[in-house]
């Protein structure tokens, strides 16, 4: 496999990681490995991730890993949003909201707004 076919091929775990707050130190190909080192924004995630490179290979015996989890990231309010539905989409589950308002002294999880930076823990 080529270089570019290597990197290619893990291009959706890289793609999973940019759509969901990593930050990604290195994805590069190196001695017919592919290269990732990544931060992920919660321990829920760093998971999700997993399944995604075990979607594309089981054995993942040509990618050189390492994944961690940082101590948390700063998400923008989005319309539509929920402390509930962010909860969800960085802890799996919507009911660790009240990490999500206690980390930004929010009284009314009600009353989050459009454009406001939410600090959301990494546990």
């Amino acid at each position: 496999m080529t270089d570019e076919e290597l990197k290619n091929k893990y291009q959706p775990v890289a793609d999973f990681m940019s759509r969901n707050g990593f930050q990604i130190q290195h994805f590069h190909v190196e001695n017919a490995k592919a290269v990732l080192t990544a931060t992920a924004p919660t321990d829920y995630l760093k998971n999700r991730a997993w399944d995604e490179i075990k979607k594309v290979d089981p054995s993942f015996t040509d990618l050189q890993h390492d994944i961690t989890v940082g101590s948390g990231t700063v998400y923008v309010v989005k319309s539509g949003d929920n402390l509930y539905n962010i909860s969800k989409s960085f802890y799996g589950n919507p009911n660790e909201s009240t990490k999500i308002a206690q980390a930004n002294n929010i009284a009314n999880p009600d009353r989050i707004q459009v454009g406001q930076q939410l600090k959301i823990p990494a546990a």
